[in-house]
């Protein structure tokens, strides 16, 4: 994994409306756990020096269930990524290393998985570098477009994509490397000029790259492990996944 040290960040603040439920999403269970110890193992798996979530909803609940080591960062109004990354900022304001970004509605990620985006980060030497993988139907989610060198063009909204970049496969999970300091710089030119009137985590991608950097990314085999669970047949879908793995 090099000798870098890495800091992990989960965005976990989100209420789950299409739960169905008042629990805070990130608190219901899939096979045996909250969804989002997933995220906070995989992080001291890779031998993360410090983790990080961001919490919003009933935050003392999230809380509540967290380990000690895990640091705490306040999302008041969920205002989009961008802006849960800008409320944990603070925390990592100075750090030189590398800030591996997940979500806490994301359980089937493999460890295998990051560590090879980790590597990919540090041997490019790119400013992010992009976990994505290809979907037969990409419908609603952000376009990989790459040059022919393979480096990442830009990422595209799908409302925003051409019958061009609609046609590509390749889709942004929204899992991320990036070096810090390059993001600290990112975040400070956030905008939140859209339809939603969010701060978009993935904006950043496209500041780095207009400012010069590479933007690498790395493609997961198997597109199950980066499904979010967004409703309670989702939660069912990956119980299913996670109790198959262990058999």
């Amino acid at each position: 994994m090099g000798n870098k040290e890495m800091i992990g960040l989960a965005l976990a603040a989100g209420m789950g409306k299409r739960m169905n439920s008042d629990l805070p999403k990130v608190l219901h269970e899939a096979a045996g756990q909250p969804l989002v110890l997933y995220c906070v193992d995989l992080m001291s798996a890779l031998g993360a020096t410090r983790k990080i979530v961001v919490l919003g909803h009933k935050h003392e609940l999230v809380r509540a269930v967290l380990p000690d080591s895990v640091e705490v960062a306040l999302q008041p109004q969920q205002l989009g990524t961008g802006h849960a990354v800008m409320c944990a900022a603070p925390l990592f304001e100075g750090f030189e290393g590398t800030l591996l970004l997940l979500y806490g509605d994301v359980p089937l990620l493999r460890e295998e998985t990051l560590r090879e985006l980790i590597k990919e980060h540090e041997q490019s030497d790119a400013a992010v570098t992009v976990l994505t993988t290809m979907l037969e139907d990409p419908t609603g989610y952000g376009r990989m477009i790459r040059g022919e060198d393979g480096l990442v063009l830009k990422i595209v909204e799908h409302k925003d994509a051409s019958p061009e970049e609609l046609a590509v496969k390749e889709m942004n999970s929204g899992i991320y490397c990036f070096k810090t300091p390059l993001l600290l710089d990112a975040l400070k030119q956030l905008n939140n000029n859209n339809a939603q009137g969010e701060y978009y985590v993935t904006d950043t991608v496209q500041i780095l790259k207009n400012a010069g950097h590479v933007v690498a990314a790395v493609v997961a085999d198997d597109p199950d492990e980066v499904m979010g669970v967004n409703n309670l047949d989702e939660l069912a879908k990956v119980n299913d996944i996670l109790l198959s793995r262990r058999t």
